[in-house]
This record gives structure tokens, C-alpha cells and sequence, in this order.
């Protein structure tokens, strides 16, 4: 391992698996008490679990505690990498998923937020089980806020720097100065704000085993749902689904501007460029979609629901294209219609929407709304440029002016995350799957969105697909949620040369 301080990593890892195991603990009592037999299972798995961190927290006591840029590239990866792996344990030794594969797919779609699923009668499952499964969304999601805020910046990750107080950006006033505290924070908004969402779904007629799941999967953006249908479920349940948009679109919204919203400063909020791309671009689709399905009639969208007093004619159409648009750009992945039975006009918005994002530091995937404002600045400045060779326009964000540095590593994560979409896309044709599905596959997997197109569209689960494309489909999440260049900079020999 070179120069490396591998004692502070495999602390680091120690760590994470013994808070995993906690998580563990929590999911116990909802097998307990519903008498399910796969309750030992969920026990065992998280004994072992903090027995694991235990041993890796203790053995490992490092003479230097400092972390470095190569140290923080391996905690994150590997991190990921040991929730996943010990994640899966409540899978395998409860025998609700037995297969290795797909209980690696399962947990890694989990922690990725990603909410792709290979279970095909989800309502089936034990209880404790269906809630683990949602806690892993919920540690996902919430590790993914503070990696994006507190650590990559510190790595300068994937145009994350703009979360640097010297640069530009929707956070250059800090919550905090320091790290730890501006953690605490943030922790605090996103429990809140599941809280808040659970007892809003609790009121408007979910269970509450299906309203805290829900609310789980929401705030981390994930998209496993308790039920077969997924939201079509709740079709009949107008303030349920919108209840669900709203939060949705505040889990895509930057968490920072979260809290200066939950602080009263509103104008900060609109201020934000993103913001108001993120905002009115999610109105503006929807409402292309909602002519669409007007025009089209969708039969499957006209359910009996309750209040039609309070919801007009059209209600469904717009409901239906607002919840399945901003699932879909804030990488949610829930359901409430088959989209690609709207037309293949839709499903040709629906399949540009996959690299879309949604705001940098929030829950979502993709890539981000922020660089897609960057690099369009940038090119219309290059048209600018072409008329007048001797100016010097800068790129402006937010009012400031963007460093040429981030601006080059914003176009260098497009151009990678589109090779590696294209490339993704053969590579499944290669094991197995047809044209549509692949590039489906890889859309969905990359940018950690679920239901897709193909063979994996919203209606159908991802439990066909052969082993070999599972395993890619997986490691395709993990560079996906891990702003790519954190994983795929460990591939690089230059990586593990000594300084």
C-alpha cells in the first residue's frame, strides 16, 4: 500500500460497518413483533456486523491520525464498499434473498439510493426485511449529503469544489466553519424532514409501517417502495402521491439551501441559479407531459379517487406527469404510471431527463444540474469568443465569476460520464440484453434513477438480467453515486506510486 496509513482506512471502515450493525438492530424489533422467522437472521447479521467494526476499530490504532488526499479516496470507496458487503448479511442469513448476486445487487441499489430492485413480489417479503431494506436508502442517502458537502471538496471531487468557500456557489456562505458541526446540521434537517414526511403520510392515509418506509425512501431519494405497484398503489390517494412530490423535490434540492430556507432566508433560496433551473425546468416538463397524457387518454391513469369535489378532470394527467417528472430528475425512481406507455415522446423526455440530476448536494444522482448550467455558459461563451478573440469572458455563477479550474473539471465529468454510458450500454448488449433495455440499464444504473426503459421499465424489476450484467449494473451504481472520479481514480497506476 505504499505511503499509505492504512490504519486510519481500515479505523475508518471499522466504523462504518459497527454503525451498520446499529442500523441492524433497529430493523430487529419489526420482525420481532410481527412473529417473522427471518428475525434471528437480522439479529445475527448485525452481531457480526459490529463484531466486524469492532475488530477493525480496535486492531487498527494509527501513530497518525492526519488523512490525506489518497487516504479519503479509499475511506469513501471502500466505505461504500464495506456498507454494501455487510449490508447484504440480513439478505443471505435470513434466506429472503439467498442468491449472492442478488443480494449484492439488492443492497448496493440500497445504499446507491439507486431503488433498483430484483424482487418481483416485494409485498411478500417479512416486514423487518422491507424495512432494512429502507434503512439503506435512509444511511445512503444521508452519507451521500455530508460526502458531497464536508468531504469531496476537501478531495476536489467531480465539480463538487463549488461547496469551496473561495469559490463560487450556492453554499459560499458555510453552515459552519467547521466540518463536524456543519454534519450535525445537516443530519438534523434530514431526520426532520423524514419525520415530518412520515407523520404528513401517516395523516393522509398510509400505514405506519408504509408511511416511515416511504418517508425513508423519499428524503434519501431512493425509490423502494413496501408495495408491488410501487406509488401507483396510492393512485387513489391524490394527497398522498402529492405529498411525496413535494418532499421529493426538496430531497433534490441543495441541503444547504434547505437550511437557510428552515432559517427564513428565503431569498437566498431563489437567488440560487440551480435552484431556479431545477424549479422551473421540473414545471416546464411537466406540464409537456401532462398535454401528452391528455392527449393520449391514458385509461390506466382514470382511478376512482377520494375528494373529487376537491380535484378537477384533469387532476390525474397533471398529477401523474408532476410526481413522474421530478421522481425521475431527482433520481427517486418512484412510481405512480408506466411512463413509456405515454407515447414514445414521452418516453424519449423521460429517457433525456435520466442525465439530468438533481441539484449538487442533495440526495439525487446524475450530473447534476449545476454542471449542466456551467458547461452551457461556457459554450455560449465560446460563441462570444468566436466574434471577439481577444475578450476575456469569464463564466459566471450565481454573480461570481467561476474558475477555469472547475469549468475544465466539469466538462472532463460530462465527457467521462457519457463514454462510460456509452460504453456501459455495449458491454450489457454484450451479456445479454436487447439494444433498448442496455441503454436503459445503464442510464438508470449510472445515474441512480431505478425504473428505466426496455426490459426495466417502470413496471418490470431487473430480475432477468443475467448475473454477469447484475455484477456491472452494480459496480455502475457505485461510480454513479460516487461522483465517478472518486472510484475510477483508484484504476489509475498513478494513484498508488509513492509520493
Amino acid at each position: 500500500m505504499g505511503n499509505l496509513n492504512t490504519k486510519i482506512i481500515y479505523r475508518f471502515l471499522g466504523i462504518t460497518a459497527f454503525l451498520n450493525g446499529l442500523f441492524m438492530f433497529v430493523a430487529f424489533p419489526f420482525s420481532y413483533f410481527n412473529n417473522e422467522i427471518e428475525k434471528w437472521g437480522i439479529l445475527n447479521a448485525g452481531i457480526i456486523t459490529v463484531f466486524i467494526g469492532c475488530l477493525l476499530y480496535f486492531f487498527n490504532k494509527p501513530k497518525n491520525t492526519g488523512i490525506q488526499k489518497k487516504e479519503g479516496y479509499l475511506i469513501v470507496t471502500l466505505g461504500w464498499l464495506t456498507l454494501t458487503l455487510t449490508g447484504m448479511l440480513p439478505y443471505l442469513l435470513s434466506g429472503s434473498i439467498p442468491s449472492i448476486t442478488n443480494a449484492f445487487f439488492e443492497t448496493i441499489s440500497g445504499y446507491s439510493t439507486t431503488g433498483s430492485s430484483i424482487l418481483t413480489d416485494i409485498e411478500s417479503m417479512p416486514k423487518g426485511i422491507l424495512f432494512w431494506r429502507s434503512i439503506t436508502h435512509w444511511i445512503g442517502g444521508m452519507g451521500i449529503i455530508v460526502l458531497t458537502i464536508a468531504i469531496l471538496p476537501l478531495l476536489g471531487i467531480g465539480g463538487m469544489q463549488l461547496f469551496m468557500a473561495e469559490a463560487p456557489g450556492p453554499s459560499t456562505d458555510k453552515l459552519h466553519p467547521r466540518i463536524t458541526d456543519t454534519a450535525k446540521r445537516l443530519y438534523l434537517i434530514y431526520v426532520v424532514l423524514t419525520f415530518v414526511e412520515f407523520l404528513l403520510l401517516k395523516v393522509a392515509g398510509m400505514s405506519w409501517f408504509d408511511a416511515i418506509n416511504h418517508a425513508m425512501s423519499t428524503v434519501s431519494t431512493g425509490g423502494f417502495s413496501t408495495k408491488n405497484a410501487n406509488m401507483a398503489y396510492y393512485n387513489n390517494l391524490p394527497f398522498v402521491q402529492y405529498i411525496v412530490i413535494f418532499f421529493m423535490m426538496v430531497a433534490g434540492t441543495n441541503f444547504v439551501l434547505t437550511y437557510f430556507a428552515l432559517k427564513g432566508k428565503l431569498r437566498k433560496v431563489f437567488q440560487s441559479e440551480e435552484f431556479k433551473y431545477y424549479l422551473f425546468g421540473i414545471i416546464g416538463v411537466s406540464i409537456i407531459i401532462t398535454i401528452i397524457i391528455l392527449f393520449f387518454q391514458d385509461p390506466n391513469l382514470q382511478t376512482t379517487i377520494q375528494h373529487p369535489e376537491v380535484f378537477g378532470k384533469n387532476e390525474s394527467a397533471i398529477r401523474h406527469a408532476l410526481f413522474q417528472v421530478t421522481s425521475i430528475i431527482t433520481t427517486t425512481g418512484f412510481v405512480s404510471a408506466d411512463f413509456t406507455t405515454w407515447s414514445f415522446f414521452a418516453t424519449g423526455i423521460f429517457f433525456a431527463l435520466f442525465f439530468t440530476g438533481g441539484s449538487a448536494g442533495s440526495t439525487s444522482g446524475g450530473i447534476k444540474i449545476v454542471r449542466h448550467i456551467v458547461m452551457l455558459k461556457n459554450s455560449f461563451l465560446e460563441f462570444k469568443k468566436a466574434l471577439h478573440p481577444n475578450a476575456i469572458i469569464p463564466v459566471r455563477y450565481d454573480g461570481k465569476t467561476v474558475n477555469q479550474t472547475i469549468v475544465f473539471n466539469i466538462l472532463s465529468f460530462f465527457i467521462i460520464y457519457m463514454l462510460i454510458f456509452m460504453m456501459a450500454s455495449v458491454i450489457l448488449t454484450f451479456l445479454g440484453l436487447d439494444f433498448l433495455s442496455a441503454l436503459g440499464a445503464a442510464a438508470s444504473s449510472l445515474g441512480n434513477i431505478g425504473p428505466s426503459i426496455g426490459s426495466v421499465s417502470p413496471t418490470e424489476s431487473f430480475s432477468h438480467l443475467p448475473s454477469m450484467a447484475k455484477w456491472f449494473c452494480s459496480f455502475l451504481m457505485l461510480i454513479g453515486r460516487l461522483e465517478l472520479f472518486t472510484v475510477l481514480i483508484l484504476f489509475t497506476p498513478f494513484f498508488w506510486r509513492k509520493n
